[in-house]
């Protein structure tokens, strides 16, 4: 999902809403724009719910399907991936690139270095950009940038996070996934015999050896898997999937991939290396199968907890109302006696609009006998 998720991250800012770009989060006025929705801080229980969703997303998702999230759309293998690209366009393909980098230095290795490194830095740099235009008007922000006006702050996060893109998919890559993200820690707690992840099928492919095309694997003892060790080539992690479901494996199916088409060019049946369940291999249960446990007891839960809270704060946000009103006793003034014999309170009304919309209101009190205003208040609330 390299280019869907890309072009929602370096699109959805330059996207107009309203005289402003459509998703903006304005830490100077404290305000969240997200399309119509206009956020506050009052509004932080929605960042709760947002956090706690993810949560079930992640238990739901991971309890069917593995790791999704690290193969097809977290950042460090979208971009890992980008940078591969960039780097396999301009040195080649991974025989090429080691045979690169043991020769001598030359102009055109240097060269070629020179070219994949400035173009990472320029992602990187851009990437940046993009990431402090979700906090800064970027139409704003690429003037400040063009008439070299911006503010440290500004440039401080477009560097750090371009240097953070640049360390992490040039150079730390599959070491991001394999020592320091913690997911991959705690990802066999969600994992059960029903959870589709990336299998060998041992029974299938050994005994593992090499043989000729014309060759039949039956009369010579062996089994599909004719150990070329392209699945180990592959893996950005570098771990043998034959060996067993590992903690390093990110669910990539770059495995999958290379077994296929070896598999082609052996002209032997296809899926030697797939998405399957540990009960599946065992039981030999047939998609039909797995995709009717697919829907068990843990996952059903999962899910109804998932759909009735995504309900729940949707509903919230869809029936929320225009205005937001606080009324605050002033400390400073006492109660005091009025001329007229009644007791006279001073209280500080604040009104927040949540909408973009200007509004007038009239200001009234109710609900005790004799209750007043000192006199009639109309207010405009300007909007969000």
């Amino acid at each position: 999902f390299v280019a869907p998720t890309q072009l929602i991250f370096y699109g959805l800012c330059w996207l107009p809403w309203h005289g402003r770009q459509a998703v903006l989060f304005d830490l100077d006025a404290r305000r969240f724009y997200l399309f119509d929705l206009v956020l506050w801080p009052q509004d932080t229980i929605y960042l709760a719910l947002l956090l706690v969703l993810s949560a079930l997303a992640l238990f739901l998702f991971t309890a069917v399907a593995g790791r999704l999230w690290c193969g097809y759309t977290c950042p460090q293998t979208v971009y890992t991936e980008i940078f591969l690209w960039i780097e396999k366009q301009i040195e080649g393909d991974r025989q090429q690139r080691m045979k690169l980098d043991a020769a001598p230095m030359s102009a055109a290795k240097f060269g070629r270095k020179t070219a994949k490194h400035t173009i990472w830095l320029a992602l990187s740099l851009w990437t940046g950009f993009t990431f402090v235009g979700y906090f800064t008007q970027i139409q704003d922000l690429g003037h400040e940038a063009l008439s070299v006006s911006m503010t440290g702050t500004e440039i401080f996060w477009i560097l750090f996070y371009g240097a953070a893109t640049y360390g992490n998919a040039g150079f730390l890559r599959e070491q991001m996934c394999k020592y320091i993200c913690p997911y991959a820690r705690f990802q066999f707690v969600m994992f059960d015999s029903d959870t589709l992840i990336i299998t060998y099928d041992e029974q299938r492919g050994d005994p593992r050896g090499s043989r000729s095309k014309k060759a039949d694997p039956r009369k010579q003892g062996l089994g599909d898997c004719v150990d070329c060790g392209i699945c180990v080539q592959v893996c950005p992690t570098g771990i043998d999937i034959r060996n067993g479901l590992q903690v390093e494996c990110i669910g990539c199916a770059a495995c999958i991939d290379a077994c296929d088409q070896v598999m082609d060019k052996m002209s032997y049946p296809r899926g030697l290396i797939r998405y399957s369940t540990e009960n599946a291999l065992k039981e030999g249960l047939v998609r039909k199968d797995i995709v009717k446990r697919a829907f068990r007891p843990r996952t059903l839960i999962y899910s109804a907890v998932f759909l009735t809270l995504t309900v729940a704060t949707g509903w919230s946000l869809l029936t929320r109302p225009p205005l937001k009103v606080d009324v605050v006793r002033d400390r400073g003034v006492m109660a005091r006696e009025a001329d007229d014999g009644s007791i006279e309170n001073v209280f500080q009304l604040q009104l927040i609009s949540t909408s973009e919309t200007e509004r007038s209101y009239t200001v009234g009190v109710a609900g005790i006998d004799g209750i007043r205003l000192a006199a009639p208040v109309q207010v405009k609330v300007p909007g969000a």
